[in-house]
């Protein structure tokens, strides 16, 4: 690839991590459930099309959690946030469930995954836009075999949606009378568990390339390595920025934006 060509991909890269990791700091949501829409698109109008993009979108999202996941639960354990029983019970069956999830999206058709993340993707949004902290279905977490079932389904459909443990993890901890610093806290380690197995098994799992150049497995390493700054510039600005006002009104307005950017992602799929 040129210069010319890859000075407006990289343009469009950072603008996508900036936005994304600013969201997550300020909205305490997972970056992934930005960045994965955003990179589909993105790479889409560069020209870089195929059977397989949107498995090259979860994979790349899924790797830049790990770092975010890392400096996320430091910042938290500091603060003495971290659940880590919660962690303990909760990780090894997020984890296995994960790479169950890289076998199962591996082997689907871009525009199922599409449907995937738009039908997951409408749902929470629906959830920040119009849910409540009163609301809950438990006084506590799922113990012996409720968390058997629930904490793999936790792993497998974050990996089909290319995120962390933010998007899900936080309203489920929530929904459990999890006080939201601690389940924000604590879905920091849920993401590690999910990113680091299914990002490692992205790398050996071969993709129908799209073009995209320097691609490693369905890792896109270029923009990989171009969000990854933007996690240590923009989410602490976004995480100050939420601690001096009202994120709620921000966060239902998030909400409905990514209601719509769901909605979209299917009439894509169907119709492109």
């Amino acid at each position: 690839m040129d210069i010319p060509t890859l000075l407006p991909v990289l343009a469009s890269l950072i603008a996508i991590g900036g936005f994304a990791e600013f969201l997550a700091g300020l909205l305490g949501v997972g970056g992934g459930i930005v960045l994965v829409p955003a990179f589909f698109y993105a790479f889409q109008s560069f020209g870089y099309d195929g059977s397989q993009l949107m498995q090259v979108c979860l994979a790349t999202s899924l790797a830049t959690i790990i770092v975010t996941s890392i400096r996320s639960m430091q910042s938290h354990h500091k603060k003495g946030a971290v659940d880590w029983l919660i962690l303990r019970q909760w990780a090894p069956g997020i984890a296995v469930e994960a790479l169950f999830g890289v076998a199962l999206a591996a082997n689907l058709q871009s525009q199922i995954l599409q449907l995937i993340f738009g039908g997951l993707g409408a749902i929470i949004g629906l959830y920040l836009a119009f849910g409540r902290q009163s609301w809950s279905i438990g006084a506590a977490l799922p113990t012996g075999l409720w968390r058997i079932v629930t904490a793999p389904l936790l792993g497998g459909l974050s990996v089909l949606l290319g995120i962390g443990g933010g998007s899900l993890g936080v309203p489920f901890m929530t929904l459990h009378r999890v006080p939201i610093h601690r389940a924000v806290a604590t879905a920091a380690g849920f993401g590690l568990a999910i990113a680091v197995p299914s990002a490692l098994a992205w790398l050996f799992v071969s993709v129908d390339s799209p073009r995209l150049p320097w691609t490693f497995g369905a890792v896109n390493l270029p923009a990989f390595f171009v969000i990854i700054p933007m996690t240590f510039i923009f989410a602490p600005i976004g995480a100050n920025v939420a601690h001096r006002m009202n994120a709620g009104p921000l966060k239902r307005l998030f909400g409905v934006f990514l209601l719509l950017v769901a909605t979209n992602m299917v009439r894509s799929a169907l119709w492109g």
